[in-house]
């Protein structure tokens, strides 16, 4: 590996157009004791794939990064990039309403909650309350409690819908979409047709969309959000949506926050155990499945846990937090 061909560098903007350019992070000045650490602690548990990538090359790997498994909730994030696109093409008009795309559901919609818009939705604004396909049950707020945009709640509702609404602004289905749109851009090197798939349920008219991906492939879109939705010489994605992506929209700890299908983590964060002495941004999915984005570092870091389906435990938040913690402590000490 370790491939100069298909690599865009111009300075340290580097991207792998074929494979990852792989270098060892010793080169780099990291600590290889450090990392010696950082992988015995990774095969003690329920981590199988885990990748540092800093200036757009991979500088440590871990585990089968080519193996691909579900993604679990990052796929919301992924919807973010497609949603940036849409928006961009004007396609979808963030302040569109669930009325103007005929949105309903099994319970039909009253005339408040048919006035939420999609940005209502990016944000898990929505104020729809009502049962999905792969509930998200637990503290639900009562129906008609919070009108649309007043009030954040973590909705797979929302989530689904969003998906609905790409097949009806576009003709695509929001597989399709993200296919033609992100994985062949991107040049991912692992998915195919079949690794997304819907799954309906009598809950929702709204099917949850599930999504299988590599580590590897994972990587190409935190570093395309780290180079603010810029793929090469291309901007795929508006800085100016990745950056309100990315920003805090709805504050749900002390130093935590929900962006726009991101979270979002202030330096040294007291109400996230995955906080560094750095801000940063990422997705996470259920079992220990995490793109993580540090911009100050200039560093993406992904974590996969392909056995969380099957074992039913996974890798929790505390322990991610642990695990990065040790990997940033093998960054080379700035003088």
């Amino acid at each position: 590996m370790g491939q100069a061909d298909g690599i865009f560098a111009k300075g340290t903007i580097t991207f792998p157009f074929t494979d990852w350019d792989e270098r060892p992070a010793e080169m780099f000045g990291w600590s290889s004791n450090r990392l010696a650490m950082l992988s015995a602690e990774l095969a003690t548990g329920e981590s199988s794939a885990f990748m540092i990538v800093r200036d757009g090359r991979l500088i440590y790997r871990w585990g089968d990064i080519a193996f691909k498994s579900s993604v679990a909730s990052v796929r919301k994030s992924l919807v973010n990039v497609l949603y940036g696109m849409l928006i961009a093409e004007g396609r979808i008009d963030p302040q569109q309403t669930l009325a103007d795309f005929n949105i309903d559901d099994m319970t039909p919609l009253t005339a408040s909650e048919r006035k939420a818009t999609v940005m209502d939705l990016l944000r898990a604004r929505s104020g729809v309350y009502l049962p999905s396909v792969y509930d998200t049950a637990d503290g639900r707020p009562d129906r008609g409690s919070h009108p649309p945009g007043t009030h954040w709640f973590y909705n797979n509702w929302d989530f689904n819908v969003l998906g609905t609404i790409v097949e009806r602004a576009t003709g695509e289905n929001v597989l399709e979409a993200l296919a033609s749109r992100l994985v062949k851009p991107l040049r991912m090197q692992d998915c195919a047709p079949g690794d997304g798939w819907f799954q309906n349920g009598p809950e929702s008219m709204h099917p949850v969309y599930k999504i299988q991906m590599s580590a590897r492939d994972l990587a190409r879109v935190g570093l395309l959000y780290l180079r603010h939705g810029r793929w090469g010489a291309k901007q795929l994605v508006p800085q100016s949506w990745v950056r309100e992506s990315t920003r805090p929209h709805s504050e749900v700890g002390a130093g935590r926050a929900y962006g726009l299908l991101w979270w979002v983590t202030e330096a040294d964060a007291e109400d996230d155990p995955m906080a560094v002495h750095v801000p940063m941004f990422y997705a996470s999915g259920w079992g220990g499945q995490y793109l993580i984005v540090l911009p100050e570092l200039d560093l993406v870091i992904v974590h996969r846990s392909a056995t969380a389906l099957r074992a039913g435990r996974g890798v929790s938040h505390v322990q991610m937090g642990e695990i990065l913690r040790l990997a940033l402590s093998a960054m080379p000490q700035r003088g």
